[in-house]
């Protein structure tokens, strides 16, 4: 079997993520991957995990540039004799419906998130992710949004296949000491402060507002608020967070560290990791990393974190945008004795490892493929 995926780059992303851990599964089966995108910095992960990879200029959403790629496209799927074609993106996913069809080729598509539909002409670019022969959702949240949104989308062609997390790599105690000192010191972490821990990028709909005015809130006034992950250039909201831990009296115990190589122990130095999104996401990886690695976690109600997360089993789940509801959470997570704490760390890995695990999610991935060809 041979499979090829298509997007639009390999800058980084979650997209991105899951396309190479997906090659990786259909090489590790014994089959051929193919990948075909834009550059990236992500090439030689693609290569590492046993795939070919091809550059085609699949990122520019130029009608002309789309109708051209049906043409090499069809070139690249019959030269290389292609068996299954998955788009992950919805501008290359025109041009690869096309070429699938026009070569006659079972066509994949993994709807990542709840697109906006606004308008006619909005619906109608996002309705390449619902021609799929088989619709992959990666929430039951957005399973649901795609059916609500798209009329013309058959229930029995869409599947669920949650992000999967790598198991070996996030379990508890999986960090050298020497690791944790090291980040902890970068980060310049008081000795024995508890560390409120929000991984994501620096944009406005991951609630890193919300946070501070949580953390000013709080009752545990020696708390530090560390926000990991890319600023992607907006040093004005940035700014502007500085500006409004300064003013609610918590400037000093708010960090911004950039983008982290080492998660893992991220992750092992929090006292409780949160996603505040206001805005409901697809999956929300970083709870179920977290989860996987036995931490406390706060997430918004709403989205794929609500699948995510056991209320009161394996976290916290609070209503978006609730400043007051956050620091009664974090109050609570904080308060929790050891006792406590190893009972949500035992049950969020079980969860985890039951649900959310890589290996899950490649092999329904690959049992996707093999249901489209001929037995």
């Amino acid at each position: 079997m041979s499979v090829l995926q298509v997007l639009p780059s390999l800058f980084g992303g979650g997209v991105e993520r899951g396309t190479v851990e997906i090659a990786e599964a259909i090489t590790a089966a014994g089959h051929r991957a193919l990948v075909a995108s834009s550059a990236g910095g992500m090439i030689r992960d693609i290569e590492k995990a046993g795939a070919d990879y091809f550059r085609l200029p699949l990122r520019r959403k130029n009608p002309w540039i789309i109708w051209r790629n049906i043409e090499r496209l069809s070139r690249l799927i019959e030269g290389e004799k292609v068996d299954v074609v998955h788009a992950r993106s919805r501008a290359p996913g025109w041009s690869a419906l096309y070429a699938a069809r026009r070569t006659g080729r079972p066509f994949v598509t993994t709807i990542h998130g709840a697109y906006g539909a606004g308008s006619a002409l909005k619906r109608a670019y996002n309705s390449v992710m619902m021609r799929g022969d088989v619709v992959i959702a990666i929430s039951d949240f957005v399973r649901d949004h795609a059916l609500a949104t798209y009329s013309g989308l058959d229930p029995d062609r869409i599947r669920v296949i949650h992000r999967g997390v790598d198991t070996s790599q996030f379990r508890p105690g999986n960090v050298p000491a020497a690791r944790l000192i090291q980040l902890s010191r970068a980060w310049m972490l008081p000795d024995g402060a508890p560390v409120i821990l929000l991984p994501g990028r620096m944009t406005r709909l991951k609630g890193h507002e919300v946070l501070i005015r949580a953390l000013a809130a709080s009752s545990h006034d020696e708390a530090v608020l560390v926000f990991v992950g890319a600023d992607e250039g907006r040093e004005k909201y940035k700014l502007e967070l500085r500006k409004l831990a300064t003013a609610a009296g918590v400037g000093d115990r708010v960090r911004f560290t950039g983008h982290c190589r080492d998660m893992t122990a991220a992750y092992s130095l929090a006292s409780v990791v949160v996603s505040a999104s206001i805005k409901p996401e697809g999956f929300g990886r970083t709870a179920v990393e977290a989860q996987a690695m036995g931490r406390p976690v706060i997430v918004t109600d709403h989205g794929g974190g609500r699948e995510t997360v056991l209320h009161r089993e394996t976290g916290l789940r609070v209503p978006p945008g609730d400043h007051a509801a956050m620091a009664a959470a974090i109050d609570e997570v904080l308060a929790m004795s050891q006792e406590d704490r190893d009972t949500i760390a035992e049950r969020a890995v079980e969860h985890v490892q039951a649900k959310f695990s890589l290996d899950l999610m490649k092999q329904q991935t690959l049992d996707v493929y093999r249901e489209l060809l001929p037995a």
